[in-house]
């Protein structure tokens, strides 16, 4: 079997545009694959046609070689764009090897230690009583994980720029997280994604603010691209953190893992490098006793190929999804992947068809217009009302 060509599908799914690669072989057998690299997809596509001609003709099945080859076989190796192509590969690839041996991903990653997900729901009502009703909805409904967002008031500047003040966050999200965690009993796990808004001092403070037992896991208070910050913030607060989602290989999560600044891996199967990259993340995690809490937030692509790791590994927390009783993210349109893992409540049903078990319907796809607005980036930009860029 050879690889005979690698398409590019980028689709509107729902809110968010998706990157998914269709490649084929000689003997008719073709998998699907998605990058990560959301808002960069230009700049992936571009990388994904120079690999392109470095795949065509090779042996599907050698996926461990495969993957040397695009990551090694120039000067400059890695970074976010290459490595969020070479994860569309590399899902693409486990894909067609599973349906011509005629077993699921999770059978060539080791087997499966567990028959479904857990699932954690993320709500994001705002700061207030509606955070407290729509997370006595969840815990109804029997989802005992769940994630929040800061206290982010809607205000724009003059060019349409939404405004964010880190230090007018810290005070009513602390307050309402201690309101919600004495709705909520112990019985919940409690956590919050503040989206890597905060510094060191101001993630700090908001640590202070909460009780002793409010949250489970905090999930990238601040940038990653220093471990000695993290460091840093780790000896001031006794939270858990959950970081890792925008790494872009094991050598990234390297000091993260050896020196224990994080307590949850947020490894992300689409821009980590692949599951070839995320079972070697694993490995690692667990020699240090730490799960793995994975990104997902796109469509069945990227859950499936996650769901996958998620069997095949014993040390695993919880999975996020974009699709519960408080989000309807529309990254699951039954129209566009008219086979996808089942859902059962905060469960995901990890699929016994061969291969990742997800089917992209490219025709219909086609209709859904991928127009890159570079305009529409801006809509992501957060300013401070001086006029300063702030992260989004």
């Amino acid at each position: 079997m050879k690889i005979r060509d690698l398409k590019l599908l980028p689709t509107r799914v729902g809110r968010r545009h998706h990157l998914i690669i269709k490649i084929e072989t000689d003997e008719g057998i073709s998998g699907w694959g998605e990058s990560g690299l959301i808002g960069r997809e230009l700049a992936v596509m571009g990388a994904l046609r120079h690999y392109r001609e470095l795949i065509i003709g090779k042996n599907p099945f050698n996926i461990g070689a495969i993957w040397q080859d695009l990551y090694r076989s120039q000067y400059f190796e890695g970074g976010r764009v290459l490595t969020a192509a070479i994860s569309a590969i590399d899902i693409a690839l486990h894909d067609i090897k599973g349906k011509a041996l005629g077993v699921p991903v999770y059978q060539l990653l080791g087997g499966k230690h567990r028959d479904w997900v857990p699932l954690f729901a993320t709500t994001h009502a705002p700061m207030g009583p509606k955070l407290l009703e729509d997370a006595a909805l969840l815990m109804g409904e029997g989802w005992n994980i769940i994630r929040t967002t800061m206290h982010s008031p809607h205000e724009l500047n003059e060019a349409g720029e939404s405004v964010y003040e880190p230090w007018e966050s810290i005070g009513p999200t602390a307050h309402w997280l201690n309101k919600l965690r004495e709705a909520l009993g112990s019985q919940a796990v409690l956590g919050i994604d503040y989206h890597h808004r905060l510094s060191v001092a101001e993630a700090a403070s908001f640590c202070q603010k909460l009780g002793s037992d409010t949250l489970d896991f905090l999930e990238e208070p601040i940038r990653d691209e220093t471990p000695e910050a993290y460091e840093a913030l780790r000896r001031m607060t006794h939270v858990p953190f959950a970081i890792g989602e925008e790494f872009s290989s094991k050598w990234q999560f390297l000091p993260y893992i050896e020196r224990g600044i994080t307590n949850y891996a947020r490894v992300d199967v689409c821009n980590v490098g692949g599951l070839t990259e995320a079972m070697k993340v694993a490995g690692w995690a667990e020699a240090h006793y730490i799960d793995l809490m994975p990104h997902n937030p796109l469509g069945p692509i990227c859950t499936a190929a996650t769901a996958h790791l998620a069997a095949s590994v014993p040390n695993f927390a919880s999975l996020e999804i974009r699709q519960s009783p408080t989000e309807q993210s529309g990254f699951y349109d039954e129209r566009l992947f008219p086979v996808q893992h089942e859902r059962v409540g905060p469960r995901l049903i990890i699929s016994d068809r061969p291969g990742l078990g997800v089917e992209f319907d490219e025709h219909a796809g086609a209709h859904e217009e991928f127009v890159p607005d570079l305009r529409l980036e801006r809509t992501r930009y957060m300013r401070r009302r001086d006029g300063s860029l702030t992260n989004w």
